[in-house]
């Protein structure tokens, strides 16, 4: 449990690096078509969504294969993790927006902070219960989906509010 609890603690730290990084990756690669996939291609809500999204799948990913045999349900509590952290950026930002009529960029980088930490929290707190373990399938099935959403809506989105620049949506 000790190790779990600190890979939980290195992993909130390496997706609070690294969705950092992200946040910026796309303009230094010079618009790079395959980088626009993973890391935000523009200011929209959706866009942002994967600055969590992704770092934690790989992180997920190297999580599950070292502890598997020790926490056999830890699959199931970090998809869930995954995709709460993910779906709580935009709930707590338009959360936020409709009570104060604006976008606060420090709140912003808030809701990215407490969204990962409460994704990570979850995660090891679920591992610890098992709770999840008839869900693996629909969690691992859900979070595959929203990854085939990314990849479609980065280049060619659908005609939403969650889409577009948050800035140009609020003045229109």
């Amino acid at each position: 449990m000790k190790h779990l609890k600190s890979y939980t603690i290195i992993g909130i730290i390496f997706v609070l690096i690294t969705g950092t990084l992200a946040h910026f990756l796309y303009d230094w690669s010079g618009n790079n078509y395959i980088v626009g996939y993973f890391t935000p291609i523009n200011e929209s809500i959706w866009e942002h969504m994967k600055l969590i999204f992704f770092p934690m799948l790989i992180y997920s990913l190297f999580i599950i294969f070292k502890f598997k045999e020790t926490y056999p349900y830890i699959t199931s509590s970090l998809y869930f993790g995954i995709l709460t952290g993910t779906l709580l950026i935009p709930i707590l930002f338009y959360a936020y927006i409709s009570v104060l009529g604006k976008d606060i960029f420090i709140l912003d980088i808030g809701i990215f902070i407490l969204s990962i930490i409460i994704a990570f929290l979850l995660s090891y707190k679920l591992t610890l219960s098992c709770r999840l373990e008839p869900y693996t399938f629909l969690l691992c099935f859900l979070v595959c989906i929203l990854f085939i959403c990314f990849i479609l809506f980065t280049y060619q989105p659908p005609s939403a509010r969650i889409f577009e620049n948050p800035t140009i949506s609020q003045n229109t």
